[in-house]
């Protein structure tokens, strides 16, 4: 019993410091209707904690852009450009989990052994706190990321900062 009390008390303190966190950002990059609609399935903790990293993201490297989709998980995918093949990172949020993914982490140097997962590129971090993520070592790899990203692309792009939705309508 005391175990799963100071569980539920780490959870509410983190979900404070998403909270704080949300309420010191300049003005943030408003989310995509589509989007929203769907992220209002979500819990409230999962939603806070996405939208303080997707904060956090903009904030490294404003410029991005971002492509959001609903497949099997709600994603928001972070680009350099408005191609897929050009993103740097990913935030795919499930039931009730979110994930920080790379795109290309296989590739990255990941000298703290964060990245987690089989698959031929994507690697990530699973995200439950905002330390997680709000670190000096995940910070270095969303710069890495970037910066690969950027040396990576086959051709420079006219869509700055914008919000794309590749939601299907139905």
């Amino acid at each position: 019993m005391l175990l799963v009390n100071v569980s539920s008390k780490l959870n509410q303190l983190d979900f404070r410091n998403a909270v704080r966190h949300l309420s010191q950002m300049k003005t943030p990059r408003p989310i995509h209707p589509d989007f929203q609609f769907f992220l209002d399935f979500k819990t409230r903790e999962v939603v806070n904690l996405f939208k303080d990293l997707r904060q956090y993201i903009l904030e490294l490297h404003p410029d991005s852009n971002e492509l959001v989709y609903h497949t099997h998980a709600l994603t928001a995918v972070f680009s350099i450009s408005d191609k897929l093949s050009d993103a740097f990172c990913m935030l795919p949020m499930y039931t009730n989990h979110l994930n920080l993914g790379f795109n290309k982490g296989t590739l990255l140097k990941d000298p703290h052994k964060l990245l987690t997962g089989t698959g031929h590129l994507i690697r990530h971090i699973d995200v439950t706190k905002t330390s997680d993520y709000r670190n000096p070592k995940v910070k270095a790899l969303i710069k890495e990321a970037i910066a690969f990203a950027i040396n990576d692309m086959d051709k420079p792009t006219k869509s700055i900062g914008q919000t794309i939705s590749k939601i299907k309508k139905k």
